[in-house]
């Protein structure tokens, strides 16, 4: 496995974050800070937008690990931690964990995705609240809500290999 910083703790879990999320980091800035500029054609604010959008990125990745936490807690089974990684996050188990059924991995599965889901669906309510007429702060409220559920929410359920439908396509009827 890929070396990874430590970042602290919080609920439970160490975070910790390998070198390819600062990567990651700097793309989602540099993407969203492009958007800006379309949006507004000041450097300064696509700059901030692209930089806000980008923290509540990271602290979108933390809800949705954060929900596997709690579900994993549920289980009986919990997570240990979380490590971020170009643009996402790992759930970390203990290495020494006994073989679980299916029903425990779906379970696990399950709650980053609902998590996901519940957080995009705050951040749709609060831009109804201020869209318009606040735009920089609308613009990142619409986006927050599409990335918790297009990524993180039913995005995380494609089985891709690396996601939360990977793990409920192995684990279902098991």
């Amino acid at each position: 496995m890929t070396a990874s910083i430590p970042l602290g703790r919080l609920a439970g879990l160490d975070l910790s974050a390998r070198r390819s999320s600062i990567f990651g980091s700097l793309l989602l800035w540099a993407i969203f800070a492009v958007l800006g500029w379309f949006l507004w054609a000041d450097l300064s604010t696509a700059l901030l937008f692209g930089l806000l959008f980008t923290l509540l990125h990271w602290l979108s990745e933390l809800v949705h690990h954060l929900g596997h936490s709690r579900a994993a807690r549920r289980t009986g089974f919990p997570m240990v931690g979380m490590c971020a990684w170009f643009i996402f996050g790992q759930s970390l188990y203990p290495p020494d964990e006994p073989s679980l059924p299916g029903s425990v991995h779906i379970r696990r599965a399950l709650g980053g995705p609902i998590a996901s889901i519940l957080f995009g669906g705050l951040a749709g309510l609060l831009a109804l609240l201020v869209f318009p007429s606040n735009g920089l702060i609308g613009w990142l409220l619409i986006i927050l809500m599409l990335d918790n559920w297009l990524v993180l929410g039913f995005g995380a359920l494609l089985p891709l290999g690396f996601t939360d439908g990977s793990t409920l396509l192995a684990w279902w009827g098991k």
